[in-house]
C-alpha cells in the first residue's frame, strides 16, 4: 500500500491556487480535466516531494462545500516556520495559531481548509513577533 494524495473540493481554482501554489509553496505536478464528468483536477505537491500529494476537486458546476473544520488537516512539514510563516502573510494568509513554539502555526486555504505547518527536526527558538501572537479564530 502506498499514499497517494489527499483530494479537497474547491470553489474558485484560481484563488486556491494562488494560496496552495503562491502562498504555500506547492508546486502543480500535472492537471486534468473532464469535459464530460464536468470538473478539473490540479495536483500538487511540497518542492521534491512529489510523494504526497494534494489534489484539488474544482467542479465546474457550483456548489456548496461546509465543513472544512470537520474535514481535519493537511500537515506540511517546513525547513523554517517562521520564514513560511512570513511567506504566507505577504501573500495576505492570517495566521490561525501562530508558531509560538518554534514548532508548529496554523491556517486555512480560501475554502477553510486547516493546513498545519511543522518544523522540520527540533523547534526553533521562540521568537517575535510569533511568540507573543494570540490565536486568531479556529484552527
Amino acid at each position: 500500500m502506498k499514499y497517494l494524495h489527499t483530494m479537497v473540493r474547491v470553489t474558485d481554482l484560481e484563488t486556491s491556487l494562488q494560496f496552495y501554489r503562491d502562498a504555500l509553496g506547492l508546486d502543480v505536478i500535472r492537471t486534468h480535466e473532464v469535459a464530460a464528468g464536468r470538473f478539473t483536477l490540479v495536483y500538487l505537491a511540497a518542492p521534491g516531494d512529489e510523494e504526497a500529494q494534494i489534489e484539488l476537486t474544482y467542479n465546474w458546476d457550483p456548489e456548496n462545500y461546509s465543513g472544512g473544520r470537520n474535514f481535519g488537516h493537511v500537515a506540511y512539514a517546513v525547513e523554517n516556520i517562521y520564514t513560511t510563516c512570513e511567506r504566507l502573510q505577504a501573500h495576505g494568509v492570517t495566521i490561525l495559531r501562530p508558531p509560538r513554539d518554534g514548532r508548529m502555526a496554523f491556517v486555512r486555504s480560501p475554502d477553510n481548509i486547516s493546513i498545519e505547518l511543522l518544523q522540520q527536526g527540533p523547534a526553533l527558538t521562540p521568537a517575535e513577533p510569533w511568540a507573543s501572537m494570540p490565536n486568531v479564530g479556529q484552527w
